[in-house]
């Protein structure tokens, strides 16, 4: 008999954890959704790759190139990543994906968050229209400062 107790009580055990982490759950979702779909800054996302798994971590300076800098907090908070998977060759792909059906506007880049240059970039990446001197700039910036880092280095963005 205390076999059967011991069986019993263990898968008692296990629905209950598995209820619990449902709830869990269901509580982060409703939390994403009160917040407007933007995770709470002060409350570590649950959504986000750890720091734990970052190679690199680099400061954009947000006063040499205003926009973009912008543009990155904006989409991070938005729930976008802020870690970057250097992967060169998929970027064309990506870039191709991520602009896809966003209109081309004179005077303006078309910024993507990820970067293309970015496993976390393409579809589903956020677009915003910024000065090309700006954009291009912050471009030239990153690709300078990641130029010696093979593809799949994992570096973390932190915007100053």
């Amino acid at each position: 008999m205390s076999r059967r107790r011991g069986r019993k009580g263990s898968r008692g055990k296990q629905r209950f954890k598995g209820k619990l982490l449902t709830l869990v759950g269901m509580i982060l979702i409703a939390l994403y959704a009160w917040a407007g779909g933007e995770w709470p800054l002060d409350i570590p996302s649950p959504f986000k790759p750890s720091d734990k798994s970052v190679d690199h971590t680099i400061t954009f300076p947000a006063d040499r190139y205003p926009e973009t800098a912008n543009h990155i907090r904006k989409a991070i908070q938005a729930g976008h990543a802020d870690v970057c998977t250097i992967d060169r060759k998929g970027a064309e792909g990506n870039r191709e994906l991520s602009l896809k059906g966003v209109p081309v506007k004179k005077g303006k880049d078309r910024d993507e968050w990820p970067m293309a240059m970015c496993a976390e970039g393409g579809k589903g990446a956020d677009i915003q229209y910024i000065t090309p001197k700006d954009n291009r700039g912050a471009g030239s910036w990153v690709g300078n400062q990641l130029s010696t880092y093979p593809d799949g280095t994992r570096v973390k963005f932190v915007v100053k």
